[in-house]
């Protein structure tokens, strides 16, 4: 097992932010998901081996290698969001272009509903994303360009593609006078965690003490605490931990500065949350209500991924993320006050969101 052990510059601890609360995410989205073919809930995977590794009393792992016929958890944001694009356009209205930058996930995602709803797709994909991911993208019938450059900077080259009057940008991160698609794909996303709050009721398990997130632009990890900090959500709240790669941890060096911040992205198999930038969307949340933040190496991911294979579940880089930052958070002799921060005792019940199966990652790419 490879173990990434957090230094202060890897790690942010806010236990605090357990008692912030905040307005809950509109449920709109659960129905309309449930009426689109081949929907049914993602696994939610108990693994009592992980969880006599990391010296809690149960660990279940949210499984989206199969999700509405994608291999990610993105076809609930796009999904969620390219309805309300359509909507707002209303009945008539002509077919549109839908554009989106990506490392793999997210383009593959929009461009499958522009294909289901019968519109056009447009990707734009940067340096490092691997031939399949471009392939698979193609495949469901959009248009593909490659950008020289970083994923921030595929990003901007997708906004300015998207002025022209026929084609609207659909793009999980946000900036100042765009919040509207991003605000509705973070919406999608909450079915997730619906699924999860329902699944381990079923089993016969408590609400979860700590439920860790890979973050990218901050998204997922911002329906996270919206879903798990929102007033009137059940039970107590649980501790959140963010995990990100050390080439990309945009949100925990904005945690550490106290305000949002860019960095230079590296490279690294977690291609998906190579991210250099919090969603501007996403950044006050986090700053709220997350508890935790983590970098990891690339080592530690892929020991996470065998990990969990070897456990039956599929799981890429940015999947397996959660598992590596949960054994750097709560393993090692000097662990005592991270799990402390944590609130993670002996008898604790773990959620690690996989996002990703492998066959959606070769050779590291992922789910932005």
């Amino acid at each position: 097992m490879t173990t990434s052990r957090p230094t202060l510059a890897s790690w942010y601890a806010r236990p605090a932010a357990r008692a912030w609360t905040g307005a809950p995410a509109p449920d709109a989205a659960r129905a309309f998901h449930a009426s689109l073919p081949g929907y049914s809930p993602t696994p939610l995977t108990e693994l009592p081996p992980l969880a006599a590794e990391l010296g809690v009393g149960r660990v279940f792992v949210k499984d989206e290698s199969a999700r509405l016929g994608l291999p990610a958890f993105k076809a609930l944001g796009a999904s969620w969001a390219v309805h309300r694009v359509l909507a707002e356009r209303g009945e008539g209205a002509p077919p549109v272009r839908l554009v989106t930058a990506t490392d793999g996930n997210h383009g593959r995602a929009v461009a499958r509903m522009a294909r289901l709803f019968g519109q056009r797709a447009r990707v734009f994909v940067p340096d490092g994303v691997h031939p399949d991911a471009v392939a698979a993208i193609v495949a469901e019938g959009a248009e593909v360009t490659a950008v020289a450059g970083s994923y921030d900077a595929a990003v901007e080259v997708a906004a300015r593609a998207a002025d022209a009057p026929d084609a609207v940008l659909v793009q999980d991160s946000s900036w100042d006078g765009y919040e509207e698609i991003p605000r509705w794909i973070v919406a999608g996303y909450a079915t997730l965690f619906a699924e999860v709050d329902e699944q381990l009721a079923a089993l016969g398990a408590p609400l979860p003490d700590l439920v860790t997130v890979p973050v990218g632009v901050g998204s997922l990890a911002q329906a996270a605490v919206t879903h798990y900090r929102s007033r009137g959500a059940a039970g107590p709240a649980p501790a959140l931990l963010a995990v990100e790669p050390e080439a990309a941890a945009c949100v925990l060096a904005s945690l550490h500065r106290g305000e949002r911040v860019s960095v230079t992205t590296g490279t690294t198999a977690m291609a998906g949350l190579n991210c250099g930038t919090p969603s501007a969307l996403a950044w006050p949340v986090l700053h709220a209500g997350l508890d935790a933040a983590v970098a990891i190496t690339d080592a530690a991911s892929a020991a996470a991924a065998r990990t969990l294979a070897g456990l039956g579940v599929s799981s890429g880089p940015c999947g397996a993320a959660t598992l590596a930052g949960a054994r750097a958070a709560l393993t090692g002799d000097d662990a005592a006050d991270r799990r402390t921060a944590l609130a993670v005792g002996p008898a604790a019940t773990v959620v690690l969101l996989s996002t990703e199966g492998a066959a959606a990652n070769p050779q590291g790419t992922a789910s932005s």
